[in-house]
């Protein structure tokens, strides 16, 4: 009998350009998860994803039994079922408080973000767009000169959720004025060097940045 190979419980099906499934990809690499990453794209989706996910969408994770599929609920999994190192704070106020910092970034960057990296809406739009997520990122640049991470001592979800949209800083066609944003940009190389980031990097991301 042949030595079989020992496959990981966990699959990730995940598409390589979406900063939806990067976040994933960074709190896997953090938690150092042996997981199998299957790098997919929304119109030719695997079969195992038809068959589980009832939206067919991408992220998809399956551990096991378990099927999610929506990237904030898999990333508080992955916090709650490998525990260390924590990814959200402990106290209820202070966890409130991140959660509400993801809720915020989805609310206030990524409508802009997806419909920049779509690319399909007129020019007029995405020029309207592209100066939004700007301004917001200028206004908010000074905050992270308090912290060496968003409003936090320690890497959490927060900076997963914010680290693909900066990484995708240039695909969007935004530059951040280097005066007005040292901070944020400080916080950037730290994010962008950080191990977890670099091994969570697909293909078509790294060729994002050259």
């Amino acid at each position: 009998m042949g030595v079989v190979a020992k496959r990981s419980s966990m699959t990730f099906f995940s598409d390589g350009d979406d900063h939806y499934s990067h976040r994933v990809r960074i709190v896997l690499a953090e938690k150092g998860v042996a997981v199998d990453i299957v790098d997919c794209k929304i119109d030719d989706l695997p079969e195992d994803v038809a068959g589980l996910n009832p939206y067919n969408t991408l992220p998809t994770l399956l551990d096991r039994e378990l099927v999610l599929y929506e990237p904030g609920v898999m990333m508080e999994y992955l916090d709650e079922r490998f525990p260390h190192p924590p990814l959200l704070p402990v106290y209820p106020v202070a966890r409130a408080d991140s959660r509400l910092f993801m809720y915020r970034i989805q609310r206030d960057w990524c409508g802009y973000a997806d419909t920049l990296l779509a690319g399909t809406a007129d020019p007029d739009h995405l020029e309207f767009c592209r100066k939004e997520l700007r301004d917001s990122l200028v206004s908010i640049a000074p905050i992270f000169a308090e912290k060496p991470f968003f409003m936090s001592d320690e890497f959490t979800l927060v900076d997963c959720c914010i680290a693909p949209l900066l990484w995708r800083l240039p695909i969007m066609g935004i530059e951040l004025p280097a005066a007005q944003c040292s901070a944020l940009l400080s916080y950037m190389k730290r994010l962008f060097e950080r191990e977890s980031f670099q091994a969570s990097l697909s293909e078509a991301e790294k060729e994002m940045r050259d």
